[in-house]
């Protein structure tokens, strides 16, 4: 098992800092401020194209952490280049929150209150704090956590909210994205917010946070994780679930998201429901996965349709939710451990032969039918350094 975690290490190491960070620092850092939009699948930079507010968050993130572990200072200049985009252009300094986009020119363009977007941001803020104690960044996180409580919390029926307008009044489109249901609540966004409220817990050991943290821990047991171990990913308002597929990255993300979670929390009897329910989870999310073909995307439920496109996201989630299978399974003696660590080794051989791109950074997805996706972006709205990035540092910072 040393073997292994070793050359998982060695090849994180060598991926991130020859590969995927120098991608972003290369090309996507505007010499007029903050970080391009897009450059799309076959490499090419386009300028005009709109900046999202997770794309930045993401990269502040991806920065603030590779500094942490690594001290490197070209990445902790990104980090703040990204901090002052979110501080000086995307925070809405009139009504709170941030803005879900601005354009080329940085200035707001869809001002929209995307509670999935100012989790991100409270994510990344808050990693910054940890990596250099940057004050301003953590009384930026708390602002933005306390509107996600003033604003989105539910305090009738329990969770949170999907989306608002400027203002924070009630808005007709929901979704995140095109291709996602317009429910007032989702486990995508919950699982976010509960990432940024890990972070921040890390950080800051309020109480009022500890109580929201535990809950939304509690919410994923008691309401999205289903009896089979999969996730249900869309809820009315009065958590009727409304959801046809079957995303088989969020399961293995939730898989270890949800241990990290309850882990900084610190609730040992919490910690063990949630240990359970992460092995659980982590064996069905195999459904979707096999060592020669990666894991796939998703399934409907209903017809039982099948995408099988490989997504960059999803795999690099495969090599970390079976690593944390690892970590749990090893301390107890489990006699399957050592296939948890074989799984990761094999899926990260599957990245490296199909997802990365030999021009740099990772494709979006490899088609079903094997051929490399250069129809969507190499980085974009939606295409960060954060999945791949975390799939490395989680690597470099995990344990034998």
């Amino acid at each position: 098992m040393t073997n292994s975690l070793n050359f998982l290490k060695s090849e994180a190491a060598s991926e991130l800092t020859e590969n995927i960070l120098p991608f972003w620092l290369e090309r996507m850092i505007d010499p007029n401020g903050g970080f391009y939009g897009r450059i799309d699948g076959n490499g090419k930079l386009c300028a005009d194209a709109p900046r999202g507010g997770i794309l930045t968050a993401r990269i502040l993130w991806t920065f603030a952490s590779a500094y942490r572990l690594l001290g490197r200072e070209e990445y902790l200049r990104a980090a703040l280049l990204a901090r002052d985009e979110i501080r000086d252009r995307f925070f809405d300094k009139e009504n709170g929150g941030t803005y879900w986009s601005l354009d080329a020119q940085r200035n707001p363009l869809d001002t929209k209150k995307q509670i999935y977007a100012i989790a991100f941001t409270v994510y990344g803020l808050s990693e910054l704090y940890r990596a250099i104690g940057d004050q301003g960044s953590l009384e930026l996180a708390i602002e933005l956590y306390r509107s996600i409580e003033k604003y989105s919390f539910d305090n009738v029926l329990n969770g949170y909210l999907e989306a608002f307008t400027k203002e924070w009044n009630p808005i007709e489109d929901m979704r995140l994205s095109e291709k996602d249901q317009n429910d007032a609540k989702t486990m995508n966004t919950h699982l976010h917010v509960l990432e940024g409220y890990t972070s921040l817990y890390r950080v800051w050991k309020d109480a009022g946070l500890q109580k929201q943290l535990k809950n939304l821990i509690e919410v994923f047991l008691d309401r999205i994780l289903l009896p089979d171990g999969h996730l249900a990913l869309f809820f009315s308002e009065d958590w009727s679930n409304t959801s046809h597929v079957t995303s088989y990255g969020h399961d293995i993300e939730c898989a270890w998201l949800l241990a990290e979670a309850a882990e900084v929390l610190g609730d040992e009897a919490l910690l063990k429901r949630v240990k359970s329910a992460c092995a659980q989870t982590a064996v069905a999310a195999l459904e979707g996965w096999s060592a020669e073909g990666g894991m796939i995307y998703e399934r409907d439920i209903v017809d039982g349709e099948t995408d099988a496109d490989r997504h960059w996201w999803v795999q690099a989630e495969t090599v970390v939710g079976c690593l944390w299978q690892w970590k749990y399974r090893k301390a107890v003696a489990d006699s399957t451990a050592a296939g948890w660590l074989e799984k990761s080794v094999q899926e990260w051989a599957f990245i490296k032969q199909n997802i990365i791109n030999p021009e740099g950074e990772w494709y979006w997805s490899l088609r079903a039918d094997g051929t490399p996706n250069r129809e969507d972006d190499l980085a974009g709205f939606w295409k960060c350094p954060y999945h791949n990035g975390r799939m490395c540092m989680e690597i470099l910072q995990m344990n034998e």
